[in-house]
């Protein structure tokens, strides 16, 4: 079973005090300035390199830290080639379980109905912990380059702004950046494995603080059974 920790409040404030002060400082941009702009298709490209080419089982345990306290468990993500997700979390015998499916950047159903937002603030970072790319929206300036094993490429649209930087190689590095109307609203940064699987993954949010950390116990090849996608209930 998974264990739920809670932090001592005086331990969590000043944890808490930390990301928000890291977060105020602004971390440096993602993009290289020698970024120029680039295709839809040299973009399509760099996004496929990060999808999964056949259906995957992660289990994983997790960590959720906020300024109201922190709470762990054990979970499971089924992603299915090319943008289909169900995870499933609980804490210790099953408390708060949560589940949902998420086709792209829209969920189908969740249980409760706010399973996603109270962990993830949008889909883009959401598949960012698990090593996904999204492709870009209709309509938004494209940006990016390639260096070697880095590859960097931004979406600018009318409000927001995503950023993915993937470095591959035995100590990958995947991390993805959201600014809503120039303000951050999250950055996701995952480690992978040297076939592309992720190994840990931590998601931090500045306003209100929080801190979602996935620490990957295995990826394995399945086959899903069509209930897989349909509620609990």
């Amino acid at each position: 079973m998974g264990q739920c920790l809670r932090l001592d409040r005086p331990v969590l404030l000043v944890y808490l005090g930390w990301i928000a002060a890291g977060c105020r400082r602004e971390p440096g941009p993602l993009i290289p300035v020698g970024a120029q702009p680039v295709s839809e298709s040299d973009v399509a490209t760099w996004v496929a390199s990060t999808l999964p080419t056949d259906h995957q089982l992660h289990r994983f345990k997790w960590l959720f830290r906020d300024e109201r306290g922190s709470a762990g468990g054990r979970g499971s993500v089924r992603i299915a080639p090319p943008d289909s997700l169900r995870f499933d979390v609980a804490g210790p015998f099953g408390s708060g379980a949560a589940s949902a499916v998420v086709v792209g950047d829209q969920a189908l159903w969740t249980e409760p109905a706010d399973a996603i937002a109270r962990l993830v603030p949008n889909y883009p970072l959401m598949w960012a912990m698990f090593g996904v790319a999204r492709l870009p929206p209709p309509g938004a300036t494209l940006r990016g380059i390639s260096d070697g094993p880095t590859t960097a490429w931004e979406y600018a649209g009318l409000s927001d702004t995503v950023v993915y930087v993937r470095t591959a190689g035995d100590s990958g590095r995947f991390v993805a950046e959201v600014r809503r109307s120039g303000k951050l609203l999250g950055r996701a940064e995952t480690t992978t494995a040297v076939d592309g699987h992720p190994l840990k993954a931590r998601l931090t949010v500045p306003d209100p603080p929080a801190q979602l950390d996935l620490t990957f116990l295995s990826t394995t090849r399945d086959t899903f059974a069509p209930d897989i996608w349909l509620p609990r209930k």
